[in-house]
């Protein structure tokens, strides 16, 4: 179970930085997507929280961090039209296996 909420923690992180784009810098004026980032951030860090009850800190730390940048960054390829150059798709590649690899070397 400490895995499946590792999962969702990077899930929702990678909503909450998609939310933050739309904020406006967390302004007033855009007060649901402020309250949606401060609301998704919550659930992420809850969510980790729950996943140390069975995953080393530095082990959960790093899968959260890297699915949070990952799983951004594709978002950003797939739903904004950023950059997709095959080198910055390799690197994305190699922080996914690393990510899979944590979960085979974790106890």
């Amino acid at each position: 179970m400490a895995w499946t909420y590792l999962l969702m923690a990077g899930a929702l992180e990678v909503a909450a930085t998609t939310v933050f784009r739309f904020s406006g810098g967390l302004s007033p004026s855009r007060l649901g997507f402020t309250a949606s980032f401060f609301i998704l951030a919550g659930m992420s860090l809850y969510c980790l929280n729950r996943s140390l009850e069975g995953v080393p800190l530095g082990t959960a730390y790093a899968v959260w961090t890297g699915i949070g940048a990952a799983g951004t960054a594709m978002l950003g390829v797939w739903a904004f039209g950023e950059t997709a150059t095959p080198q910055r798709m390799l690197l994305l590649f190699g922080l996914v296996a690393c990510i899979v690899g944590l979960k085979f070397v974790s106890a």
